[in-house]
């Protein structure tokens, strides 16, 4: 079993440092999606991340064989590539129907999607806190969704559809996530990863029309060089994090990334009123989101307190002198 390092200030600014950077990724690739279509948008991030990736592994002489494994885990890397490619591009998809703020709370169904798979796929246990944690969870999305909530139940309008392939896309990562987790037994997750972004990016190839960066602003081309990067650094500190801290305390710093998207869309949009589209929510919405952080965190965080109250309660136990006879 992995046991962290000790130093959670470093595990905690490397997991803010992932939070950061997932909460200003949608507020980028919307300027980038002004002018490249979703495909090619994926297939420059996937690529330039797994070619990166490709040049470490090589450099360190750890290729892996993809022939070395077994049929089982084969077809479990293909899940693995179709998941993350379905989950990149539905993403982009969604992100073109929505606002930053929303796609980000939305993609919160992800963890509690491969929570369930889990249960189903490894047997793994629904515990109470992660029980409180959809009770608070469910009626936060309906608070968000308050001012739109007769359009998403009676008409297929275009943000209706985007909700609904968003959904898509948290699924096709729960799918992936669930396979990886798996072929984490056999290969380290830096080839894991470099695996599925190239084989991804050779899957999108024919749907992409690289052309299209020539087309960018100087403005857009730096937003599509940071969004690349983002997805080799977020996932890399995200990686690191989980080496210095708890997991439970890592994935509940992660669930306030819609908290900071929020947040810069708000300062972006009164510094750059013209560039960014503010949010345009209620208090009630507001109030949703937060319910929404609320109880992701709390199913993150569930296993790590239940193994707490069960440790301390034997050590009380364990002190607990003997009844006089």
């Amino acid at each position: 079993m992995h046991v962290s390092s000790g130093r959670w200030l470093y595990g905690f600014l490397l997991a803010l440092t992932t939070t950061l950077l997932w909460g200003v990724l949608p507020i980028m690739l919307k300027q980038v999606l002004q002018v490249m279509d979703p495909y090619t948008v994926t297939w420059y991030r996937l690529l330039s991340a797994g070619l990166v990736l490709f040049c470490w592994l090589a450099a360190k002489r750890r290729l892996p064989s993809v022939m070395a494994l077994s049929g089982r885990n084969r077809g479990l890397l293909v899940v693995a590539i179709l998941g993350l490619a379905f989950n990149y591009v539905l993403y982009l998809m969604a992100l073109n129907r929505l606002s930053a703020g929303t796609m980000q709370l939305i993609i919160q169904t992800a963890p509690v999607m491969l929570m369930l798979g889990s249960m189903l796929v490894f047997r793994e246990r629904f515990g109470l806190g992660q029980v409180l944690g959809l009770l608070v969870l469910l009626p936060g999305f309906v608070l968000f969704f308050n001012q739109r909530l007769a359009e998403l139940l009676s008409q297929m309008s275009s943000y209706t559809l985007g909700i609904l392939i968003a959904l898509a896309s948290a699924f096709s990562w729960a799918l992936y996530g669930l396979a990886q987790k798996q072929l984490l037994t056999v290969w380290s997750s830096v080839t894991v990863m470099m695996v599925i972004y190239l084989s991804c990016a050779l899957l999108i190839w024919p749907l992409a029309s690289p052309a299209q960066v020539f087309e960018l602003s100087s403005l857009q081309a730096w937003l599509l060089v940071g969004c690349c990067l983002n997805t080799l650094v977020a996932y890399g500190a995200f990686a690191e994090a989980l080496a210095h801290w708890e997991a439970s305390r890592v994935s509940a710093t992660v669930t306030t990334t819609p908290l900071f998207t929020f947040s810069m869309v708000a300062l972006g949009a009164m510094l750059w009123p013209g560039l960014i589209e503010p949010e345009v929510l209620n208090n009630l919405a507001y109030v949703g989101a937060l319910l929404v952080v609320l109880g992701s965190a709390l199913i993150a965080l569930a296993p790590s307190l239940i193994q707490n109250l069960r440790q301390r309660r034997l050590r009380r136990l364990s002190v607990t002198p003997p009844p006089a006879g």
